[in-house]
């Protein structure tokens, strides 16, 4: 029962980053700007996560050291890689189709590993085949052989930027200052990426920040819950009980979830190629991930065995 709940946690954290890129476009086409939608996302989810964690008694305990200071720091320097995933990814919407844009954006999985072969030194060929079939399932999942003059070139440029930051952002996630409370990690890594949010948009807030909209503010709460809050609670909760191996495969979930959103409420065409192209992403992920899972079960039988 545990299992389930650490898998129910993230697949509710995976489908929440998975609507976004189709509300985002939905509010463009009803006359919301970018960089409104961008602001108050990041502004409404810092202030949400934030009381969150003024609200939890062990994150008011937090000693106020020099590692924990620094900790801060870095977090929300990582936190502007978050803010730059978001600006990139919602601007390539103006070019590309939200399903072709979620595929650019997940090349972060590749280049994930392309990063951790840095950092280790090491390869891992099993790795390294996996990352080959993600290149391969993107191809066939943004119909490249079928439609390639329809990829708008700046749209192709901002969707790898996109995912160029997301690695960034899941770097971070995993690594930096882990001995911080995870609703403190996510406060100042949100934090981080609201500072950089309004460092780029700037003067353009003046003219572009809809403050009469109702419908804008209610953009903005649905984007700043689910692009936010809910994601970082979900995964900081489920990951424990998952383990990364398992937790990584079922995030791939955001790619099916964002291609349905948008072909239900947006009406894009899906051809059944890029459903095929997805799969072998998700198997793709799974690869990768092998090792991790493999060692996932056999620490999971040490542990029922000894119980």
């Amino acid at each position: 029962m545990e299992k389930l709940k650490g898998v129910l946690y993230v697949l509710i954290g995976a489908a929440s980053y998975g609507v976004l890129a189709t509300f985002v476009k939905k509010a463009n086409l009803e006359g919301f700007s970018t960089s409104g939608l961008n602001t108050l996302q990041y502004l409404i989810g810092f202030v949400g996560v934030a009381l969150l964690a003024l609200l939890n008694k062990k994150n008011r305990t937090v000693a106020k050291t020099k590692e924990n200071k620094n900790g801060k720091l870095k977090l929300m320097l990582f936190g502007t890689a978050a803010g730059l995933t978001s600006y990139f990814y919602y601007l390539s919407l103006n070019y590309i189709p939200v399903s072709v844009a979620i595929i650019f954006l997940m090349q972060a999985i590749w280049l994930g590993v392309v990063l951790e072969m840095i950092l280790s030194k090491k390869v891992d060929k099993l790795k390294l085949f996996g990352s080959i079939l993600v290149v391969i399932g993107t191809l066939f999942a943004v119909n490249v052989f079928q439609e390639s003059q329809s990829i708008d070139p700046k749209g192709f440029v901002l969707g790898i930027m996109a995912s160029i930051c997301y690695t960034a952002t899941l770097y971070a996630s995993n690594t930096v200052a882990v001995s911080l409370p995870n609703m403190v990690r996510s406060k100042y890594l949100v934090l981080g990426g609201l500072l950089i949010v309004l460092l780029i948009w700037n003067t353009a807030l003046i003219s572009e920040f809809d403050y009469a909209s109702l419908s804008f503010w209610k953009y903005g709460l649905f984007l700043g819950f689910f692009g936010a809050v809910l994601p970082p609670i979900a995964f900081n909760k489920g990951f424990p009980i998952t383990g990364i191996g398992l937790g990584s495969i079922l995030t791939s979930l955001e790619i099916p979830v964002s291609i349905l959103t948008a072909s239900i409420i947006l009406h894009e065409e899906i051809k059944g190629i890029q459903w095929f192209g997805v799969f072998v992403i998700i198997i793709s992920v799974a690869v990768i991930n092998y090792k991790s899972i493999a060692n996932d079960i056999k620490n999971t039988k040490n542990e029922s065995s000894s119980a």
